[in-house]
């Protein structure tokens, strides 16, 4: 008993070899993300530079700075208690779909209906400061949901994030870059799976950028492009640097609310989108062995997120895909603070555009189609093999989610929409546009409802699975699933009859239930389910 307390009680180490893994993985993956947020920002909504690199990228290193540093003590916290050294971080940063929502979906339309692209930051702050509040809210409710919902959805609408958001787009650049891209693929393989160590301990991360880096800018001494760099850009970049700290940004949140209606309309949907793919992120670390409150994270989110957008960042925290992960590399405590000491170094800097024209992209993609895979495996290591079936119907929605955004980027490109083409040649050609819409919409809240609808059959459940077809139903008829709209009735651009369909499913497995009444006990949707009990050694 004295040697349980002692370990205990015992200062957690907060920097292991290990964690260098974790910096330079975890690490490169914020830097894609800051890299293309910062392309958006500039490219996309044309955002002054000063801007960018004066008020919004320091808000945003001050936000992930507290994000990782508060998920770096909760760590600590949890080794302490437990006395064990294999405790990792919750990794954190930027919600990347979100990211694309808020540029694409508030902040692109006001700044083009403006012509003042500032003015598409403001009303991005709103947006953020009512997502701040529904996750603090949320938190409170997000553990009984995390509760009553089998592993199997949960990790399975996780699965369909990582396959279609976060995996295809890195494979494709991939390929299209060879070259790099398979190669950095291989040297990330051999070490994160192959367990392979290379010389003096260097991490495989680290090993592929370097590597791109070399034949990116061998290439571009020949005068070849292979990664997209040129001296040109390079000495463009250096104009961007200077010091900022991020200052206060009340009055642009409060100009912001002129636009309320329309920051509403999706604020409220991703809002709990943000809900059920923080609890989805929290249950697959209890997964990988790390049991961390609920309530805590979705609370630290939204304050963080809060306290960002008031200081000018229109773009929320969230807990990120990927602990899973980052444990495997070796990551623990101090990769997570380590990676928010560096991001706000480089935005407080404006270092930010200079490692735009330093690293090809497609050396860091392998790092996050590594996470994919990763993710995309532990839907199916973690629970039972009999809910397979199950984890695959959860990731279908995201699939269709995907297949509709590169469907409107296509066209959109040709200057023309699905509607203008029309639904039914488009049909006619095998693309269904309308049942991408529909599965697609609220994909995160779809394949939940979905996969635990599915486990519970499985396992003979049915009161169970009739309590989510009738959730189902009503998310569904509010637009909170299937849509990306909040309303009643056919404003949501959701038929009422696919939520009417969804109760017909409750009333019928209701009836299933009934029919099994005689041979077990009735079920109530309260009662822990053996749908998430882990699988027999």
């Amino acid at each position: 008993m004295a040697t349980t307390t002692a370990m205990k009680t015992a200062s957690p180490r907060l920097w292991t070899p290990g964690d260098w893994n974790g910096l330079f993985g975890f690490g490169t993956n914020i830097l894609v993300n800051l890299l293309v947020l910062t392309g958006l920002l500039q490219f996309v909504l044309k955002m002054p530079g000063q801007i960018v690199f004066g008020r919004i990228l320091p808000a945003l290193g001050l936000m992930m700075l507290l994000s990782t540093g508060y998920y770096a003590w909760l760590a600590w916290k949890l080794a302490k208690q437990t006395g064990r050294d294999d405790v990792c971080a919750l990794p954190s940063g930027i919600s990347v779909p979100h990211m694309f929502v808020v540029t694409f979906v508030i902040m692109l339309p006001i700044a083009s209906m403006t012509g003042d692209p500032v003015k598409g930051w403001e009303a991005g702050l709103v947006w953020v400061f009512f997502q701040s509040f529904i996750l603090m809210i949320g938190g409170f409710i997000a553990p009984v949901v995390r509760k009553i919902t089998p592993r199997a959805a949960l990790l399975g609408t996780f699965a369909g994030v990582s396959i279609a958001f976060i995996s295809m787009r890195p494979a494709l650049e991939i390929f299209l870059t060879p070259a790099i891209g398979l190669t950095c693929l291989a040297i990330i393989m051999v070490s994160w799976f192959g367990g392979l160590r290379y010389p003096r301990g260097i991490p495989a991360g680290l090993v592929a950028i370097a590597f791109g880096m070399a034949v990116a800018w061998g290439a571009a001494l020949l005068g070849l492009d292979v990664g997209g760099l040129s001296l040109a850009g390079l000495g463009a970049a250096f104009a961007n640097f200077g010091f900022a700290l991020p200052l206060p940004a009340f009055d642009h949140v409060f100009s912001g609310f002129s636009y309320l209606g329309i920051v509403l309309v999706t604020a409220i949907p991703f809002g709990i989108y943000d809900l059920v793919e923080a609890m989805d992120n929290v249950e697959s670390a209890e997964a990988a062995g790390d049991h961390y409150p609920t309530t805590r994270v979705l609370t630290a989110d939204g304050a963080v997120s809060l306290i960002g957008c008031l200081m000018g960042n229109p773009f929320i925290n969230a807990v990120y895909i990927g602990h899973p992960g980052w444990k495997a590399m070796g990551g623990r405590i101090g990769y997570s603070a380590a990676t928010g000491v560096i991001v706000a170094a480089l935005c407080w800097f404006g270092v930010v555009a200079l490692l735009l024209a330093l690293v090809p992209i497609v050396a860091i993609s392998p790092i996050l189609l590594y996470i994919g895979m990763l993710i995309g495996a532990q839907a199916f290591q973690t629970t039972p093999a009999s809910h397979a079936p199950a984890i695959v119907l959860a990731l279908t929605p995201h699939l269709a989610a995907w297949a509709k955004v590169l469907v409107d980027g296509a066209l959109g490109a040709a200057g023309t929409s699905a509607a203008a083409v029309g639904l039914d040649k488009m049909a006619s050609m095998g693309v269904l546009y309308r049942g991408l819409e529909l599965m697609g919409g609220g994909a995160i809240l779809s394949g939940l409802v979905l996969g635990a609808i599915a486990v519970f059959v499985i396992e003979k459940q049915f009161l169970n699975a009739a309590a989510f077809a009738a959730a189902g139903a009503v998310l569904t008829y509010f637009g909170l699933m299937h849509g990306e709209a909040v309303g009643v009735g056919k404003g949501l651009g959701v038929t009422p009859s696919l939520s009417l369909g969804y109760a017909m499913v409750a009333g019928f497995l209701w009836l299933c239930a009934r029919q099994l009444a005689g041979e077990r006990a009735p079920e109530t949707i309260a009662s822990a389910p053996p749908a998430r009990l882990e699988p027999a050694e």
